[in-house]
């Protein structure tokens, strides 16, 4: 494991609503280390995707980082101001998102989209970066790039509007990429295209990759380490190798039984009930009332995140429970 280049440190992210406030994360703590692929994982709602854009300082309102810290570097970043995050975005820390159409300006092509980016970090004139644009539409495989830099993004695939979406995350090399569900809205085919990608540029730029999905099939395909969310708090942090072997948490054990296997026949088990509403969240253990081993202190008091060699449970139970993969 190499050293760690960001951490998160009980990080609150509250949504200010007519209908209450929205604990929609609520005490995250967890690191990533250079170098490595880290999924996060969980249902939606878990609060996936509001870590992500609470470390790109981009929470859109009425979102708001109540307290915590993201430590890049040995640098808080909730200290900086919008200037010097602006530096860091796109450059230091970059983010693919689940949805190209949204992220995609449909107004300017994607050599206009690309030099955007590469000329608010670069001191580089104009040809200078077009020519980093077509060597990073050459980069995630996109067919004739000449033709493609003067495209418009309705005038692309579905697949090929995600590769540029990641073009223009690699545009400066930056030291972290995030990927929010990056095959969400692609069919199958193109989803494993996309996948494969992003294991290729991950192994080959030696990036440090953060893959944000609900699937655990693609967890144990992309990651070494994990970090499973529910209802905006951490469950279990843990090599991805070992939590498949054997899971500490309920919740990572409930979601495994709902994963189809394509080697065998298997009765898949949905997690009964649903996420809780996060205006009220239930009291001790978030995941209690779904939860098949709830005892009385789960409903009481609140389990800590508990650290051992390289993993992290928040559960009053798990050493007296045996929660084994399949």
């Amino acid at each position: 494991m190499g050293e760690e280049i960001l951490r998160v440190e009980n990080l609150k992210t509250y949504f200010f609503t007519e209908a209450g406030v929205v604990k929609a994360v609520d005490g995250v703590s967890f690191s990533v280390y250079e170098g490595e692929p880290l999924g996060i994982v969980g249902e939606t709602g878990s609060g996936k995707t509001v870590t992500s854009l609470s470390i790109m300082r981009i929470v859109p309102p009425p979102g708001k980082i109540i307290s915590g810290r993201i430590i890049y570097r040995g640098e808080d970043l909730l200290e900086k101001s919008e200037d010097e995050m602006r530096k860091i975005r796109g450059k230091k820390i970059a983010i693919v998102f689940q949805d190209p159409n949204s992220s995609l300006d449909p107004l300017f092509t994607v050599e206009s989209q690309l030099n955007e980016v590469i000329m608010a970090h670069l001191k580089v004139t104009k040809q200078e970066a077009r020519n980093r644009a077509l060597e990073l539409l050459k980069m995630v495989r996109i067919p004739d790039p000449e033709a493609r830099l003067k495209a418009y993004p309705h005038e692309l695939s579905g697949g090929m509007r995600q590769r540029v979406a990641i073009a223009r995350a690699l545009a400066n090399e930056p030291d972290i990429l995030i990927a929010d569900e990056p095959t969400t809205n692609l069919d199958v085919t193109i989803q494993a295209q996309i996948i494969e990608l992003l294991k290729e540029l991950q192994s080959k730029l030696k990036m440090t990759l953060i893959m944000i999905t609900h699937d655990m099939g693609l967890v144990a395909e992309t990651t070494k380490r994990v970090v499973v969310l529910y209802a905006g708090s951490v469950a279990e942090i843990a090599p991805t190798n070992e939590i498949f072997k054997s899971m500490r948490h309920p919740y990572t054990a409930a979601l495994l039984k709902a994963v189809p296997r394509i080697d065998r026949r298997k009765e898949l088990k949905p997690i009964p009930g649903s996420i809780p509403n996060l205006i009220d969240p239930p009291s001790g253990c978030r995941f209690h009332p779904r939860c098949p081993y709830v005892i009385q202190r789960c409903i009481e008091e609140v389990p800590e995140l508990e650290f051992t060699d390289q993993r992290a449970v928040a559960c009053h139970r798990w050493k007296e429970l045996s929660l084994k993969g399949e």
